[in-house]
């Protein structure tokens, strides 16, 4: 149980901390070689100075206007799963606040990625696109992977 609770909390802290993920890297290489691994939805398209000020005063005032991660929602939950009894019907009602909280904070940053995304010219929103089936394709090569490992056990 206590590792559904650290999920629940990571995956919590992980959207939060996605707002303050520098989105706006000048270049793939950059990007890599400071979050190997961790994908940002600009990863090589090249962006004015102009552009990435912009993209900055956006990603600033989502931080300013996003809920934060509710601390006592995390305790409810962690008080439901360390109880002496289960009571799924508790758990279930507070997994369903905890998962709403998330999709606001999901909403607001699919709202500001789309602000941001409109600051791009043609070109670079063609060159994200292609990076995105790029990144598509990846993740179904893995999640393949992964069920034909999973179907030899």
């Amino acid at each position: 149980m206590r590792k559904v609770t650290a999920l629940v909390v990571a995956s919590m802290l992980a959207s939060g901390s996605a707002i303050a993920a520098d989105a706006i890297s000048p270049s793939t290489q950059d990007a890599a070689t400071s979050n190997p691994g961790q994908h940002h939805m600009f990863d090589g398209v090249r962006l004015t100075e102009k552009q990435r000020q912009q993209m900055r005063d956006l990603m600033r005032q989502a931080r300013h206007d996003l809920p934060g991660v509710n601390v006592a929602e995390m305790e409810a939950m962690h008080k439901l799963v360390t109880a002496n009894k289960f009571d799924e019907a508790a758990v279930y009602a507070q997994a369903e606040k905890v998962a709403q909280e998330q999709v606001k904070r999901q909403v607001e940053m699919a709202r500001v990625r789309n602000q941001m995304y409109n600051l791009l010219t043609p070109q670079q929103k063609s060159v994200l696109d292609q990076k995105h089936q790029q990144r598509m394709q990846q993740m179904e090569q893995q999640l393949s992977g992964l069920q034909q490992a999973s179907a030899q056990k």
